[in-house]
């Protein structure tokens, strides 16, 4: 099977975060300790993903580009893909068709963090379908304001809705799709919206409709935060914040994950936490160095 490849979107204009973003990407910002785009990253990473692309705004090529490099320090290829103007997620899968190469895909919002124990374990399994889709659901109070998973007696995808008056279930969906090696010839199918844009739920739904769409929800014992507000950053910085200074272990670190996985070594791992100089983040690091197992 063809190795799956990773997408990070952390392209948009980030207006509901002004003043904050207004020369800076969203996805720079800091979620307590650690950028936030270093949380989607490594939720790729777990899923045993090490080729990746970063779409972003041309502005923040730079950047993204002095932040992570080319992913060689944990073991990874990142590149970069420009997007001159954010026309809705399915995009993604148009701009990065080259970089695809008829590879099948996971594609994550730059914006979101997941946390669950058994976290690696439901990716994994999504990266082993090697056909059709699975996407992510999650049980929200307020699913009007999301898009909604409509579920039959058995868990299975019966219907998918942007915004419903009347939501199906209150399962949203999540912004983490495993998508196999059709999306980006699907993805050229949909049509753009009233709002000018190539919507994701267009595109899941061809899926669907073929009966090839899976969904995977994420239970009691797992975390699902957007950080599209200020008061939903501020949630999420102090989540972490708390799980981390109570376990003394790192949530959503490329170097812990990395090391984890076997990609990179010990003596690599503390030049990493070195490079980090006195911060916090380089402390937990060089104590995770010194761990014995």
């Amino acid at each position: 099977m063809t190795q799956r490849k990773g997408i990070i979107l952390a392209g948009g204009t980030g207006t509901r975060l002004y003043p904050l973003t207004t020369a800076v990407s969203k996805q720079l910002l800091p979620v307590y300790d650690k950028p936030m785009i270093f949380y989607p990253l490594s939720v790729l990473m777990l899923a045993g993903i090490r080729e990746i692309a970063v779409i972003t705004n041309p502005e923040y090529m730079q950047q993204f580009g002095q932040l992570l490099g080319d992913g060689s320090q944990w073991g990874l290829a990142i590149s970069y893909i420009a997007q001159a103007s954010p026309d809705g997620l399915a995009q993604a899968y148009l701009l990065a068709e080259d970089f695809l190469a008829g590879a099948p895909s996971a594609m994550i919002l730059g914006d979101n963090i997941f946390y669950g124990n058994d976290l690696r374990s439901l990716l994994k399994r999504a990266d082993e379908e090697p056909e059709g889709g699975t996407i992510f659901g999650y049980h929200v109070a307020d699913p009007e304001r999301y898009g909604v998973i409509g579920l039959d007696a058995g868990g299975r995808v019966t219907s998918l809705e942007e915004k419903p008056k009347i939501p199906p279930s209150n399962y949203a969906i999540t912004g983490l799709y495993f998508l196999d090696k059709t999306a980006p010839a699907l993805a050229r199918q949909v049509e753009k919206s009233p709002r000018g844009e190539y919507e994701i739920t267009s595109l899941l739904n061809m899926y669907l409709e073929s009966a090839r769409l899976r969904v995977v929800r994420l239970g009691r014992g797992h975390a699902w935060l957007d950080t599209g507000t200020h008061g939903s950053l501020l949630d999420a910085g102090n989540f972490v914040r708390t799980l981390e200074n109570r376990q003394g272990l790192q949530i959503g670190s490329p170097e812990d994950v990395a090391f984890q996985l076997g990609w990179i070594d010990r003596g690599a791992l503390r030049d990493r936490a070195k490079s980090y100089g006195k911060s916090a983040y380089g402390q937990s690091l060089l104590r995770r160095v010194n761990e014995t197992f």
